[in-house]
């Protein structure tokens, strides 16, 4: 990805995939990508706001850090939740992107009390391990609208790659987009697998250590980059 535009177009069909698979319904959501130490590209909120599942690279505009327009893109916004995104590209020099979505069933999910834990295995090896780390909760939900509240969100995230926003939705970080959007729709799928569980009368129980063990790392050309190409070949047609 050498340029700006690539890059942009990178983050609209990331916020499509996002919409296509319900993790960010409606109007609300973003995801970000670190430039350099001072800039990132956002989803922004345009003249023609229409939802993010149908965002064009138009609506991606290079800011600041401190949330300055640089492009000169008359009529655009950047995200109230903009924080969200800085403060983690602050603090975390290892993540380059990140997802700021509203998935219900994980919003469900911790309401109820359920944590999202490594309760499946083969069928999603990345999602297991990703559990199994643990995944947080910031217990407030609020919109994350200051570096206040952002430091807070950060310090419940700490080293982990996801974080649960209690009665509001999830932030997910990675080393890149794809890899962002993929955990973020991981840990979705493991908390509608929860939610199914206990709506069926049964406990959602751990892996055992020994299966847990035993789930192959498939390297990212499978994890990443084979899934990537699937969510956006199933992406709908323009």
């Amino acid at each position: 990805m050498s340029s700006l535009d690539d890059r942009r177009a990178l983050i609209a069909t990331a916020c499509r995939v996002l919409a296509h698979r319900g993790l960010a319904p409606g109007v609300l959501g973003h995801v970000s990508l670190r430039i350099d130490e001072e800039h990132c590209l956002v989803r922004c909120r345009g003249p023609r706001e229409r939802g993010l599942a149908f965002t064009e690279p138009a609506d991606v505009r290079l800011v600041t850090l401190d949330g300055e327009i640089v492009d000169g893109a008359d009529g655009y916004a950047v995200p109230n939740e903009l924080p969200l995104h800085t403060e983690v590209l602050r603090a975390r020099p290892d993540v380059a992107a990140v997802v700021h979505a509203h998935p219900p069933d994980t919003v469900a999910a911790d309401l109820a009390g359920l944590a999202v834990r490594p309760i499946v295995g083969a069928f999603d090896i990345p999602g297991a391990h990703l559990a199994a780390g643990g995944v947080p909760v910031y217990p407030r939900a609020v919109l994350v609208r200051n570096r206040a509240l952002a430091g807070e969100m950060v310090a419940a995230l700490g080293d982990r790659p996801v974080v649960i926003l209690r009665g509001h939705g999830l932030t997910a970080t990675g080393a890149s987009v794809a890899e962002a959007v993929l955990r973020a729709r991981s840990v979705d799928t493991l908390a509608a697998m929860t939610l199914a569980v206990a709506r069926a009368g049964g406990i959602p129980r751990d892996l055992p250590p020994e299966d847990l063990a035993e789930l192959p790392d498939l390297g990212g050309g499978f994890t990443h980059d084979t899934a990537w190409r699937h969510e956006v070949a199933s992406l709908p047609s323009p």
